[in-house]
């Protein structure tokens, strides 16, 4: 039984009918630039089919967010490990579920790697699992590039193999690509090669126009005619489409993308005065301070610090300490201060740390500020960070009251920052950060970053240099821009020849 679905009007006025069961078999290429009407193309096959077959959509934009709610799809996050999606892939083809994989937010190669990983698990699922299922990928082009760009080979490998194995082998285990793509120059030709239907939208360069005309077996003479179509209208040549080429007007849809097409609207009326007030004064923009889990206060966390409870007491002594407590927070610090000197304690377990510190304090007859092993955390990350104890100022106390509810390993870290923040001071670099956190690898401190500015604690940026400014959420402290890497080598200049300097 032939189960159609209709795409649109021909140039004649006659529906173009898609044979759906003859898609599953033989596959679908759209190639179109940007504004051609490319996604809206595919949202209409997706929405008329959405009944008939088991569907799974790459969106690389978060563009499907109210197709999947309309009709009922399940939103995959793909911020998960391989593993995960993998095994949510092989569940989706076992219960038969119409899933919507969305990577927006994260990069090129991240998504690579997890489209790949999903696709491998569709693709590798048990032979009962291999139902008929609809597998459209947008912006193909960026999970099967022609050649290499900024990814690693390793991202780029694993998606290219995905899709590959997604187009070429994966009719037997029941599986149809649809993909799109801007420029099919972009697109690796072993996955283009094996569509056997096409919709060719507007296009303008040559050599994706001659391309197009190849695939649809038209005379080059013809291919001028691809700069002429219009916004939605598309050339179909195909089994399941037409047996000739023939243009096709897309038909509506049902459900909107959430970027839409670009319009025009009024600009906002102000002076030239008030503007450079909004754009170079941070006010409004600056984050709010991220609400602690734990209900401490930082005075009490502060005073915590200074002093403890006189009954914790682990030695006696018979004679009287005369010390005022002001000599005892400095030897205190003075203790802190020879401890982190040793370039091995970034790297050294706390509880070592914590001995150590404990042993001090015996032997200077201070025990009473060895037993608190949580103050002593607190304590320890405000001397990674160089600061003392003795904080008073509004806006220093509450980044403190902020920082317990970081994991203690990083709480040094985010104070190291807001220190260099509140002085104006460079932003420390990768190796630093990972120094303070206790590892040997600058990339963990990249990481750290990430891991807070996530959680809106600090807000980083970057310019075009590559150097990075961080603001302290809540605060508006602002280091100073500086390179991840530090100081970047000068390039020596090559020595200028006696006999040059003679000419």
């Amino acid at each position: 039984m032939r189960v159609g679905i209709e795409l649109g009007k021909t140039s004649s006025g006659e529906p173009l009918q898609m044979d759906l069961e003859e898609l599953l078999s033989t596959r679908l290429l759209v190639q179109g630039n940007s504004g051609s009407g490319k996604s809206h193309l595919l949202r209409r096959i997706l929405e008329q089919s959405a009944g008939l077959v088991q569907q799974a959509i790459i969106d690389p934009e978060g563009d499907f967010g109210a197709f999947a709610e309309r009709y009922g799809h399940v939103v995959v996050d793909a911020a998960r490990s391989a593993g995960d999606l993998q095994r949510i892939a092989q569940r989706i083809r076992k219960h038969r579920a119409s899933v919507v994989l969305d990577l927006e937010g994260l990069d090129a190669q991240d998504q690579m790697l997890c489209a790949a990983s999903f696709l491998n698990g569709l693709f590798d699922a048990d032979r009962d699992c291999w139902f008929p299922m609809l597998i459209a990928v947008d912006e193909a082009q960026l999970f099967a590039p022609a050649v290499g760009g900024e990814t690693s080979d390793e991202a780029r490998k694993a998606s290219l193999g995905a899709m590959t194995n997604l187009m070429c082998r994966g009719r037997k285990r029941g599986l149809a690509g649809i993909i799109a793509t801007q420029r099919l120059a972009k697109l690796a030709k072993n996955v283009a090669a094996e569509a056997s239907n096409f919709l060719m939208g507007r296009t303008f360069l040559d050599i994706d126009m001659a391309r197009a005309a190849d695939l649809l077996g038209m005379e080059r003479r013809q291919a001028e005619a691809f700069r002429d179509l219009v916004s939605g209208q598309f050339v179909a040549l195909g089994p399941a489409l037409s047996r000739r080429p023939v243009e096709v007007r897309i038909a509506g849809v049902e459900t909107k993308s959430r970027s839409g097409r670009p319009s025009l609207m009024p600009l906002p009326e102000a002076d030239a005065e008030d503007l450079n007030d909004l754009i170079f004064d941070a006010g409004e923009d600056i984050p709010p301070m991220p609400q602690p889990v734990r209900k401490a206060h930082a005075p009490d966390v502060v005073q915590r610090l200074v002093t403890q409870q006189p009954h914790l007491l682990l030695v006696d002594s018979s004679e009287p300490d005369t010390r005022s407590e002001t000599e005892k927070q400095s030897e205190v610090d003075a203790i802190f201060a020879e401890i982190l000197a040793d370039p091995d304690a970034a790297f050294r377990p706390v509880p070592l740390i914590y001995q150590e510190f404990v042993y001090h304090c015996r032997m200077r007859r201070l025990e009473d500020y060895g037993n608190d092993m949580a103050a002593f955390r607190r304590r320890l990350a405000l001397a990674r960070a160089g600061l003392d104890s003795g904080i008073e100022d509004p806006d220093w106390l509450r980044v403190l009251e902020a920082s317990e509810s970081l994991p203690e390993e990083m709480q040094g870290v985010y104070l190291l920052i807001a220190r260099a923040a509140s002085q104006g001071a460079d932003c420390p670099e990768d190796g630093t950060l990972a120094r303070v956190y206790g590892s040997h690898s600058p990339s963990r401190g990249r990481w750290l970053l990430t891991f807070m500015a996530e959680r809106g604690y600090i807000v980083c940026d970057t310019d075009f240099r590559g150097y990075r400014t961080v603001r302290i959420a809540g605060v508006g402290w602002r280091t100073a821009p500086s390179h991840p890497k530090g100081a970047l080598p000068v390039r020596p200049q090559r020595p200028v020849r006696a006999s040059r300097l003679a000419k």
